[in-house]
């Protein structure tokens, strides 16, 4: 990576981390890098799909069209200060980058410029596609753009994601659904008239009651998580005529998530039902799981062997070491990834090294990991594959702190910086190699069985905050 734009990288990662903007509130961020993508010679659309805080970028011209997937959202409640290894919330603002996402976007603006100077440089065909996909946590910005067709024209996609360890991911993730639960009851006094009110939170307690007992009778993969948001009120002596709970739904696919979430509907008739209630189903967030390519994963395996693990100073590790320790030990080998080639050599290198310092070779893998994102509705549409690379130490997890405080440091952005060189190498091979795309293709169109994308929200929602 040229020290000129590293410099610049450093400088966008460090404003995106300071501006800290939740799902669709992404306008600071969205700005920045549409600038920075203009300055440096892309031609950039914002907004798209009804999403103000999405952007296009594209350079160049012809076949291959590599697409690279930017994210740059943050989390409520991740406040912190930065390089601080303890917690320490920031008072003037509640928000922090827990999953690193103002890193992914900057790797992959990094991945799209180097991608685009080798074209420059060999006078060959080719186009530079970056996404600026907004709302990854909480919205599924991903499948709004999918669904708006924005993805159509390029052959592979590729991304990454910050972490705990330098690997190419495999495997799938979960599918998910997430709606509110609107209960419409009549209020009365609790004491005098109780025969004529009809408890709303009644409605949410029995729908929830539902919902576990439904729990026995679901795959052991599947996951149902709520939280009731509005109680009705802080007095006891007055029947509650609102409530809202809010559900979060997961299969392993798509057809089967949407078979769980009219499940839970069904609970949540029954329940408005026996409280003489009503219920208001409001969709609030739909997404597919990720469909593994493993030709993509060989080509982004050989680019990462070829570049390089970065050398840690020791200053850098004493740094990542304090973090460490800010973790009980006991939980260091919690959530190890699946498929690990040496899984020995992992551990001992997490049990002597303060952050990974090693190339995590996986076995390719199509084994559903819990968790979801809305790259899985990208990989529905085209060849789509991951990287990770380590930007924090051992120890810490995603949307903690320890990520927040780790998200400017040098370790995090070496971290970006090599996320950017492995993607970019990835698509320069891919253009030199066509045959690698037609692989990558025809592996695709076996997975999809001649399914077509249809986004799981439906079309009548719109990009929205609730």
């Amino acid at each position: 990576m040229k020290k000129e734009y590293e410099e610049q990288l450093y400088s966008l990662l460090s404003d995106i981390w300071g501006y800290s903007e939740t799902a669709f509130e992404e306008k600071k961020s969205c700005e920045r890098m549409v600038g920075f993508l203009k300055e440096h010679g892309f031609e950039v659309q914002t907004p798209v799909a009804d999403m103000d805080t999405a952007y296009v970028g594209v350079y160049g011209s012809g076949s291959p069209v590599i697409c690279f997937l930017a994210e740059y959202d943050a989390l409520h409640g991740m406040s912190q200060e930065a390089d601080l290894c303890q917690y320490s919330p920031l008072p003037e603002r509640e928000q922090g980058h827990g999953c690193g996402h103002h890193l992914l976007g900057t790797g992959a603006i990094g991945a799209a410029l180097l991608y685009k100077e080798y074209l420059e440089e060999n006078h060959i065909s080719g186009t530079v596609k970056i996404v600026g996909c907004p709302a990854e946590e909480s919205g599924s910005g991903k499948a709004y753009l999918a669904r708006a067709g924005f993805f159509d024209d390029a052959d592979v996609a590729l991304t990454w994601h910050p972490a705990n360890y330098h690997m190419v991911t495999t495997g799938s993730s979960q599918a998910c659904i997430q709606a509110f639960f609107d209960f419409h009851g009549v209020s009365s006094h609790a004491a005098a008239a109780p025969h004529l009110g009809r408890s709303a939170l009644d409605a949410v307690e029995i729908m929830d009651v539902g919902a576990n007992y439904l729990r026995e009778h679901i795959e052991p993969t599947e996951r149902l998580h709520y939280a009731i948001i509005k109680t009705g009120g802080e007095s006891p002596n007055v029947v509650q005529a609102e409530a809202r709970v809010k559900y979060l739904i997961r299969s392993t696919s798509g057809e089967k998530v949407k078979r769980l979430y009219e499940r839970v509907c069904d609970v949540a008739r029954g329940a408005a039902l026996i409280t003489g209630t009503t219920v208001d189903i409001i969709f609030d967030e739909g997404l597919y799981d990720v469909l593994p390519n493993f030709a993509l994963e060989d080509v982004l395996k050989e680019s990462f062997l070829k570049v390089g693990i970065p050398e840690y100073t020791k200053e850098e590790r004493e740094y990542a070491k304090k973090f460490k320790e800010s973790f009980d030990p006991a939980g260091l080998f919690a959530g190890l990834p699946v498929g690990v080639a040496d899984i020995m050599a992992l551990k001992d290198n997490i049990e002597h090294s303060e952050l990974c310092d090693i190339f995590v070779d996986r076995v390719h893998s199509e084994a559903c990991e819990p968790g979801s994102t809305d790259v899985g509705d990208v990989s529905w549409v085209l060849p789509t594959a991951q990287i990770e690379t380590a930007c924090f130490s051992y120890g810490a997890g995603a949307h903690s702190w320890q990520w927040t405080g780790q998200g400017k440091s040098s370790i995090a952005l070496k971290g970006a910086m090599l996320a950017s060189e492995v993607l970019s190498d990835a698509a320069k091979t891919l253009t030199e190699h066509p045959e690698r795309i037609a692989k990558a293709k025809e592996e695709f169109a076996k997975r999809m069985r001649g399914q077509k994308y249809e986004c799981l929200i439906p079309a009548d929602v719109k990009p929205h905050l609730y």
